[in-house]
C-alpha cells in the first residue's frame, strides 16, 4: 500500500508564487497553478468546505517552517522573499479562529485534503478578536477577555488584492436582505490561508471573510469581531448569515467553480436560501415571488440539495441553531421566509426556525461523526433516518503525533512510510516490535518530562504573577514549595475539552474521599491534568470549571499529597499537543450518548496513549475489547437513551462509582506490570492510528463528493477507504 513518490525539494526562492490576486509563499508556481486551475475549472470538479471555525495554528503543524530550517534558509537578498522568510521563521504562530473540537477537526480535514491532493477549498470567517482568551483565577474562576492578534503578521495568511488595483485589498459585495425586497450590500475583505501539504507539493486554500471594515454598519461590526459572540440572539443569527450569504459571491468573485458544498455543521446553511433564490429567479424571472408555488420551491430545493453534503456534529440541543420567526422576518427576504416556512419548520416549537432541520432536508448526504452518533441522530431525526450515514471522525496524524514519537517511528523499518500512509501501522512487522517498544518507551518518557516541565514552569509564573497582579494562581500547588510540584514518571491522567455540563469534567471528583483512599491504600501518586474553556455564556460550564479549582486543595490534603490536580489555563492546539503526548492515559467522562465523537482521545491514541473512557462517541469503535484502554460507566441501547442534559439526569453517582472501581486496576498495571501497560500503547498504534486519521476520513468524504479524480489518486483514495468502513450495521 505504498503511497510515497520521489520529489526533489525546491529552493526557497522557488516557493514564491502569484496570480492576479497577489503574491504568496509556500509552494512552487507550478503547484499553485495546478491547484488554482483545478479550483477554477468550468467542470466544477471540486468541493467547497464550509465551517464557522477552522483551527490550524502554525505552531503545531508547520511543514514550510520545517523545510526552511532543514535547508538552513534563514535570510535572502531579495527584500520581498526575506520578509516572508522572517514571518515564517519568527512570526506569531496563532490563528485564533477556533473554539474547540469542531474547528480543529476542520483544520485537520483540510490538512489531509492537502496531503492527499484533493481539489478542495474552504470558506470561513476571520474574527479580529478570534475566540475569547481565558484567564483563570482560583477565587473567581474563568475570566474572559478579548483576543488580540494581527493576521497581517501571521505566517500562511495572505490578504487578497484587487486585480484592478493591486495595491488595494480585494473587496467583495455580499447581499443581506434585512426585511426588504432589495438587498443591502455589505463589503468584506478576503484573506487566504494556505494549508500546505507536508511535502510542499500541494495546498488547500482557506478563504476567510473579514467584515471588520471601518465603514461597516454597527450590526456587522458587532457580529464580526469575535467567534460565537453570544451577547444577543441577533448577533448569533447575523454570524450565520455572514458565513452563508458570502459563499456564492466569494466563489463568483474568485472564479471558483465548486460543484459540491460541504457544510461542516449547519452554521452556513443559509447558502441554500441563496441557491434556491438564484434558481427561482432563473426559472421564473424577476416576478418569481408572485409566480412560484410552494411545489415549485420544494422542487427547486430538491435540485439545490444535489449540491450539498452535510455533517452533523452533536446531538446536544445547544448545538442546533434555532431562531424565532419574528426575528428572522426582520433580517430576511420574503422569499427566504417562504422557504424557511416550508423547510426550516420546527416540529417541537412552532414559532421557531430550526436550521439543523433545514440542513437535514436540503442535501444529498447526511453524515454523523461516529457509528453511535449515527444511531442517536436517527433517533432524533427519524424522518431522515434512511439518509443518515456514519463517517467517523479522525485527526491529522502528522499534526498530533509528537516530535519524539515521530523520531521513534522513523527508526522502525516497516513504518518507513508512516507519514504518507498511517495505515502501515496495521501491518507492522512483528520483528520490529521489540525495537518499537524500546524507542516508544523512551519517546513517551521524553514527552512526559516535557509536559511536567511545562506545568512546573507555569506554576512558577503563576506564583510570580500573584505578586505582580490581582490574579490569584489557579493552582493550589503554586502556593507550595517547588519540591511538592510535579515529577516525571508519576501516573498522569489528562482531560482537556470544552467545559459543557454533559462532558462532566468533575465526574471523578464526585467523591474525593473515596478517590483519595484509592491512592493512599497502595501509595500510588497520580497527577490529574485538566484544561479547557467554558463558553462565555455558559454559566453552568463555568461552575464546573470552578469546581475543579476548588477541589485541588482537598484532593491534595486528603490523599496525603499523592493526588495532584492541575488546571492549565488558555487551552489551545499547542497545549493540546503537549498534553496528548505527555500523559499516560486520557480521560473522557461524558454522559452517554451525548458525546458525538470526541477527537481529543484520538489524538492521544495517535501517540499510543490509552484512553479511560465512557463508551461514547468514537471510543465505542476504538476500545477493541480492552486492547487499547479501559471503559467505565453506564452502557445502554440508543433506543433507551436519555438525551436530557438536566443536572438530575447526568448519572454522576453511577458513573463515578464505576470509575473508582476501575482505577485501582489501571494503577496496578501501570506501576506493577509495565509491559502489560505498554501493550495497550502498542495496540493503539496498530489498531487505532489506521482508523482514526483524517486521511481515511477524508477519503470516505471524497466518495460522497462525486469527483472525477486522476486514476492514481483514485487508487490512493480507495486504499485509504479500505483501512476502515465507518458505515456498519446499526445498534
Amino acid at each position: 500500500m505504498a503511497l510515497e513518490t520521489t520529489i526533489t525539494p525546491p529552493l526557497a526562492n522557488e516557493l514564491l508564487c502569484s496570480n492576479r490576486f497577489g503574491t504568496f509563499f509556500g509552494v512552487t508556481q507550478q503547484v499553485f497553478d495546478t491547484v488554482w486551475g483545478n479550483l477554477t475549472n468550468p467542470t466544477g470538479n471540486t468541493v467547497a468546505y464550509i465551517s464557522m471555525e477552522i483551527g490550524a495554528d502554525p505552531d503545531v503543524f508547520h511543514p514550510l517552517k520545517n523545510f526552511l530550517e532543514q535547508q538552513e534558509t534563514y535570510n535572502n537578498s531579495d527584500p520581498q522573499l526575506n520578509s516572508l522568510l522572517q514571518k515564517y521563521l519568527h512570526g506569531p504562530r496563532k490563528i485564533p479562529n477556533y473554539s474547540g473540537g469542531l474547528g480543529v477537526l476542520a483544520g485537520d480535514t483540510l490538512k489531509s485534503f492537502a496531503d492527499i491532493h484533493i481539489p478542495a477549498l474552504a470558506i470561513s470567517l476571520l474574527y479580529r478578536e478570534g475566540y475569547f482568551s481565558q484567564i483563570v483565577d482560583s477565587k473567581v474562576g474563568q475570566i474572559d477577555h478579548a483576543t488580540r492578534w494581527r493576521p497581517e503578521n501571521t505566517p500562511s495568511l495572505f490578504q487578497l488584492n484587487d486585480p484592478q488595483a493591486p495595491d488595494q485589498p480585494l473587496t467583495i459585495d455580499i447581499p443581506f436582505y434585512n426585511g426588504q425586497p432589495k438587498p443591502t450590500m455589505i463589503k468584506a475583505h478576503v484573506w487566504m490561508k494556505m494549508e500546505i501539504a507536508d511535502r510542499l507539493d500541494y495546498f488547500v486554500p482557506e478563504f476567510l471573510l473579514d467584515y471588520s471594515l471601518p465603514d461597516a454598519p454597527m450590526w456587522v461590526k458587532d457580529s464580526a469581531h469575535q467567534l460565537y459572540n453570544a451577547k444577543s440572539t441577533i448577533i448569533k443569527a447575523n454570524q450565520r448569515r455572514m458565513l452563508g450569504s458570502a459563499i456564492l459571491p466569494l466563489l463568483e468573485t474568485l472564479g471558483l467553480t465548486a460543484g459540491t458544498i460541504h457544510l461542516n455543521e449547519q452554521h452556513g446553511v443559509t447558502v441554500t436560501l441563496h441557491l434556491i433564490l438564484q434558481e427561482l429567479q432563473a426559472t421564473f424571472g424577476e416576478a418569481f415571488l408572485d409566480i412560484a408555488t410552494d411545489a415549485d420551491i420544494h422542487a427547486t430545493a430538491e435540485r439545490v440539495s444535489r449540491k450539498i453534503v452535510y455533517t452533523i456534529h452533536t446531538p446536544v440541543k445547544a448545538g442546533h441553531d434555532r431562531f424565532s420567526r419574528d426575528l428572522y422576518s426582520t433580517i430576511s427576504h420574503r422569499t427566504f421566509q417562504r422557504i424557511l416556512n416550508l423547510l426550516a419548520h420546527d416540529d417541537e416549537v412552532g414559532h421557531e426556525y430550526n436550521f439543523t432541520a433545514m440542513a437535514m432536508r436540503i442535501n444529498r448526504a447526511i453524515n454523523s461523526v461516529s457509528r453511535l452518533h449515527r444511531d442517536v441522530t436517527k433517533k432524533q431525526f427519524p424522518a431522515f433516518s434512511k439518509k443518515i450515514k456514519a463517517i467517523t471522525n479522525g485527526v491529522h496524524h502528522l499534526t498530533w503525533i509528537s516530535d519524539n514519537r515521530s523520531t521513534c517511528f522513523d527508526q522502525i523499518p516497516s513504518l518507513h512510510n508512516w507519514r504518507e500512509n498511517p495505515g502501515c501501522f496495521a501491518s507492522m512487522s512483528s520483528q520490529d516490535l521489540p525495537q518499537l517498544s524500546t524507542t516508544l518507551q523512551k519517546a513517551w518518557s521524553q514527552d512526559n518530562q516535557r509536559l511536567i516541565s511545562y506545568i512546573n514552569v507555569m506554576l512558577k509564573s503563576h506564583r510570580d504573577q500573584m505578586i505582580e497582579t490581582w490574579i490569584d494562581p489557579p493552582n493550589h500547588l503554586s502556593s507550595l514549595p517547588e519540591t511538592e510540584w510535579l515529577h516525571p514518571g508519576v501516573f498522569t491522567i489528562g482531560f482537556a475539552r470544552r467545559f459543557s455540563t454533559y462532558k462532566r469534567a468533575d465526574l471523578i471528583l464526585d467523591d474525593i474521599g473515596r478517590l483519595s483512599d484509592i491512592l493512599i491504600k497502595n501509595n500510588w501518586p497520580v497527577n490529574f491534568i485538566f484544561a479547557g474553556k467554558a463558553h462565555p455564556a455558559d454559566e453552568p460550564g463555568k461552575s464546573v470549571l470552578k469546581l475543579i479549582l476548588d477541589s485541588q486543595k482537598e484532593l491534595y490534603t486528603r490523599s496525603n499529597g499523592l493526588g495532584k490536580l492541575i488546571f492549565i489555563p488558555g487551552y489551545d492546539m499547542c497545549v493540546a499537543k503537549i498534553m496528548v503526548a505527555g500523559v499516560h492515559a486520557w480521560l473522557n467522562s461524558p454522559k452517554r450518548p451525548l458525546e458525538a465523537s470526541g477527537t481529543s482521545g484520538m489524538k492521544a491514541a495517535m501517540n499510543g496513549v490509552p484512553n479511560i473512557s465512557i463508551m461514547d462517541g468514537w471510543w465505542v469503535e476504538g476500545y477493541h475489547e480492552g486492547l487499547t484502554g479501559w471503559k467505565f460507566g453506564h452502557e445502554g441501547t440508543v433506543e433507551d437513551a436519555d438525551l436530557s442534559e438536566t443536572p438530575d439526569s447526568l448519572l454522576y453517582t453511577e458513573d463515578a462509582n464505576a470509575f473508582y472501581e476501575l482505577l485501582p486496576s489501571v494503577l496496578e498495571i501501570f506501576y506493577n506490570q509495565p509491559k502489560l501497560f505498554l501493550s495497550r500503547a502498542l495496540s493503539n498504534l496498530q489498531l487505532n492510528i489506521p482508523i482514526f486519521n483524517t486521511h481515511r476520513m477524508a477519503a470516505e468524504y471524497v466518495k460522497q463528493y462525486d469527483l472525477q479524480l486522476d486514476p492514481q489518486l483514485e487508487v490512493n483514495i480507495d486504499r485509504f477507504c479500505q483501512l476502515y468502513q465507518s458505515e456498519q450495521a446499526t445498534e
